[in-house]
């Protein structure tokens, strides 16, 4: 994937280093620079591209005053020489605040944050046409809509997929990293190392154990941050 970018800075020197960063990423395509964000308003609202790398603190319009009149497709990378405006920063549309100077190895990580970002909100859409995924079955191909799937295990050399519609689990010759790359998120997330889980298909949360119809499914550590982070988003105080 190849995302578009510009660069805002009053300051040419950040702009040209900038600039010759995003030259040197095959993964970016520098679609121009400027030293206002006044002068880039009425190009970046025509022509929106997928990443801005904003400074902050600029004459006339501030970056996150401007980060405000963006269109939504595009997600900022804020370039600053002060830190205390990296949590005001995540409450307009942010995928990262970087603190000058800039290496090009900080550069190459917030590129890194944004393709995920946008390879996520891709995959998302392709699975919304067809709500479905193939997966290659006993030297068959099935097609399993997202919705039948109540949770997958991960076994040794391949994962068991628990489907309302069949009393059989279905096995694939596959990694629990690789179909998590076919499922859309948070609807589906990792709990464990062995499972991910339809989150529309829990029924309750027992001891931090999942209930699925008659299965626990336990939440491991590594995950319980995130798992809970998402069921408190949807629970009623």
């Amino acid at each position: 994937m190849i995302l578009t970018c510009a660069i805002i800075d009053d300051e040419p020197l950040a702009v040209d280093l900038l600039a010759s960063y995003a030259k040197n990423t095959p993964t970016l395509e520098l679609a121009g620079t400027y030293t206002s964000a006044i002068s880039a308003i009425k190009k970046l609202r025509e022509e929106p591209v997928d990443i801005l790398f904003l400074d902050i603190q600029m004459p006339e319009l501030s970056g996150l005053e401007f980060a405000m009149v963006l269109p939504k497709t595009t997600k900022v990378i804020f370039t600053t020489a002060y830190n205390q405006y990296a949590l005001e920063s995540y409450k307009v549309n942010s995928i990262d605040y970087l603190v000058k100077p800039i290496s090009y190895e900080m550069f190459l990580k917030s590129v890194e944050k944004a393709l995920n970002y946008f390879e996520e909100i891709r995959k998302n859409d392709i699975l919304s046409e067809e709500q479905a995924i193939y997966v290659k079955s006993d030297y068959k191909l099935l097609r399993i809509p997202l919705d039948d799937i109540l949770y997958i295990e991960g076994l040794k050399d391949y994962v068991s997929i628990h489907v309302e519609s069949k009393e059989e689990t279905i096995p694939s010759l596959i990694n629990m990293k690789r179909i998590m790359d076919f499922l859309p998120t948070p609807v589906f997330m990792r709990v464990h190392r062995s499972y991910i889980v339809n989150m529309k298909k829990i029924q309750s949360i027992d001891r931090n154990r999942i209930v699925i119809g008659e299965q626990f499914i336990p939440i491991s550590e590594s995950y319980k941050e995130e798992v809970y982070g998402y069921i408190n988003k949807h629970t009623v105080l």
